[in-house]
């Protein structure tokens, strides 16, 4: 297995794994990620972007390679999407998985266009 398709069911999984999370164990920290303007239940929220990480972890995990470069733009899509949420959390200095520093929250919003390009990345033709 080459490098790029272990990239891309790292990503996969990950995805499935955050999803599982969002719906279960870590149900309230993610809450802490909702911003106020979300016209949403915060828990509602959660468990939708929940569901939707599992969707998309488990396509990139099985979709044929025909389909995965659009399916990297999709996934790339939602991490943009979601965005919001990490600068809520650090602008409004909520903690949630060990994110209790204005540091650590800084360094989190980094994070995301980093996990942008290995959507884009671990997907393309």
């Amino acid at each position: 297995m080459d490098s790029k398709n272990i990239s891309r069911i790292a990503l996969g999984t990950m995805l499935v794994t955050a999803g599982i999370a969002h719906l279960t164990f870590g149900r309230k920290e993610f809450q802490a990620q909702v911003p106020d303007w979300v016209p949403l239940k915060k828990d509602d929220t959660v468990v939708y972007s929940g569901i939707v990480e599992i969707a998309l972890g488990a396509s990139i995990i099985a979709t044929p390679k025909k389909y995965r470069s659009l399916l990297g733009k999709i996934t790339a899509v939602f991490f943009t999407a979601v965005f919001p949420g990490n600068i809520s959390q650090y602008k409004n200095r909520k903690d949630g998985f060990g994110l209790d520093t204005d540091e650590r929250r800084k360094a989190r919003l980094f994070m995301q266009p980093m996990l942008i390009g290995w959507a884009l990345k671990s997907m393309e033709d």
